[in-house]
């Protein structure tokens, strides 16, 4: 039978938005998860005390901000769209169903003027201590890659310019090793200024052969790149098979549960390599418990396996195919004496150090009147003066001890997780959280907008492992059935003497029990397992 609905849309009812929002909703979830009270002693600070204008609640500003990252919306204008009509907006905003909703600019504003980056910082903190306190970190091991977003800028509307070559960080502590290990072969050590000293320790006269020499470093210290005129602080991104465009580089740190420990952004261009020394000394000043480093073989280079297994640490990484020359000798057919400090070629011939270069590279060069008779050199080297060089770095030792570490079982299992860990939070990012690219421009922007979004995961992922938690409030039946299945299995083994009822939500009741004996085997067959998991 054909039945008519009826048109009741001016219907007055008496509801309220408690009511309306069902039991199991993520923002039911994400409201108990942490404390949004903490982000008014955040905020304090930025406000007057007594003077000006009532402000717009800031928990209310945050709350907005962490709606448009949970579903991925790209618009704050679309975020406050729906507010205006999705119930459970407006009961996690705490407004009622007809209570005017704060205009997108005045949100925007309080982001881009009011809120600083260190503001965002303590926001991005605060929900890593909120899930540290919940026992849901667990930082141990560290899992540490980067993943490109695309930039709000042409491809088209770029400029080529010279900009100066970036100096590495550790470029102090290789100089010094460098020239210890020049003078232990008896070579002069290099100055600061790219040239060796003359005789005394004092620098050589100003020959025209030293400006000459001095123009050419001049020269090697500027390079030319594209810049985007469009937004200048991004980079151009070239990698693999990906097309190429200006991009930020997310620079990203996460545990084994993939809650995101640390992230630094850098403009597309720049390598995860030199990036790491920011990301991981404060993913290690913020958690000292870190055991171990998980990374791919992007991260796989001196000074990085020297870094971290200096401070006590392991750095499981993959394996790193050798850049030698293609069609000719297997690379570990050159084998290294470290008695006699050469390197022993394919043929038994001895390479005998030469130099040691300021990019911290011993050098081994072979006799060319040997190689010019011998019959395998053209697998060997193409040069015209018949000498195959071959490089060895000052901190190759550490190197090695990385690869011996990545045929371990426990560190093997520990890198196929990577798939699970950081690959997913960054698959996450860009399909569910609109991280693919952004609307944003320059590097400050850029970088609150993206710890922001690591914010909201977070705390997404806290939400989500707090509801599944088990309740540790049982009701009184619960208790009395706990206690009885256990004072059974005390029975059974006859311990039931050391049995207590002074029962606690947080404690186990017997020694048997926290021994994992036998006791225990007998407790997790009766069906209490199914209402408490042990």
């Amino acid at each position: 039978m054909l039945k008519r609905g009826k048109d009741e849309r001016g219907v007055i009812e008496m509801v309220d938005t408690e009511s309306l929002v069902p039991a199991g909703h993520l923002l039911r979830q994400v409201e108990t998860a942490v404390d949004f009270e903490k982000i008014y002693e955040i905020v304090e600070p930025l406000y007057s005390e007594g003077e000006g204008r009532p402000s717009i609640d800031p928990v209310v500003l945050f709350k907005l901000v962490l709606l448009q990252h949970l579903d991925g919306n790209t618009s704050l204008r679309g975020t406050l769209r729906r507010a205006q009509t999705d119930v459970a907006y407006r009961w996690f905003l705490r407004y009622t169903l007809s209570e005017e909703l704060p205009h997108f600019s005045t949100v925007s504003y309080n982001f881009r003027h009011r809120f600083t980056e260190e503001t965002i910082e303590a926001i991005f903190r605060w929900v890593l201590e909120e899930a540290g306190a919940a026992g849901a970190l667990s930082p141990a091991a560290v899992f540490i890659d980067g993943t490109h977003i695309k930039a709000s800028a042409n491809i088209n509307k770029k400029i080529k310019q010279e900009i100066p070559v970036a100096a590495k960080r550790y470029q102090e502590e290789l100089l010094a090793e460098v020239n210890a290990d020049r003078e232990a072969h008896g070579k002069k050590p290099f100055d600061r200024d790219d040239g060796p000293l003359g005789p005394g320790g004092k620098k050589r006269d100003n020959t025209s052969k030293k400006k000459l020499a001095r123009r050419k470093r001049a020269a090697k210290a500027q390079k030319t790149a594209t810049v985007s005129t469009t937004d200048p602080e991004c980079g151009l991104f070239c990698k693999g098979e990906h097309k190429r465009c200006f991009a930020y580089e997310a620079h990203t740190a996460c545990d084994k549960s993939g809650y995101v420990l640390e992230v630094v952004v850098t403009p597309g261009n720049v390598h995860d390599s030199v990036a790491f020394d920011d990301v991981y000394d404060k993913v290690t000043e913020s958690f000292p418990q870190v055991q171990t480093i998980v990374a791919d073989a992007a991260y796989k280079t001196p000074h990085i396996c020297k870094k971290v297994f200096t401070d006590g640490r392991v750095l499981s990484t993959a394996y790193k195919r050798p850049q030698t020359m293609k069609g000719g000798h297997p690379w570990w057919t050159y084998v290294y004496d470290e008695y006699h400090d050469c390197i022993i070629c394919p043929e038994y011939h001895l390479l005998p150090y030469r130099t040691t270069d300021r990019d911290g590279y011993r050098q081994y060069a072979s006799d060319p009147k040997i190689c010019a008779q011998c019959p395998t050199r053209h697998l060997c080297t193409r040069s015209k003066n018949c000498v195959k060089t071959v490089l060895r770095h000052i901190w190759k030792d550490f190197e090695e001890l990385a690869d011996d570490i990545r045929y371990t079982p426990e560190y093997i299992e520990l890198y196929k997780k990577r798939k699970e860990t950081i690959e997913r939070v960054f698959a996450d990012a860009k399909e569910k959280h609109a991280m693919r690219y952004t609307f944003y421009r320059g590097l400050a922007q850029v970088s609150s907008w993206v710890r922001l979004k690591f914010a909201a995961m977070n705390i997404k992922k806290l939400a989500r492992w707090k509801a599944r938690r088990p309740s540790r409030s049982s009701s009184p039946t619960t208790s009395f059935a706990y206690i009885l299945a256990y004072f059974a299995a005390c029975l059974e083994c006859n311990q039931a003497g050391r049995f207590s009822t002074g029962y606690a939500a947080d404690q186990r009741i017997c020694g048997v029990f926290l021994s994992r004996g036998p006791c225990t085997e007998r407790f997790r067959k009766r069906s209490f397992e199914k209402t408490w998991p042990l």
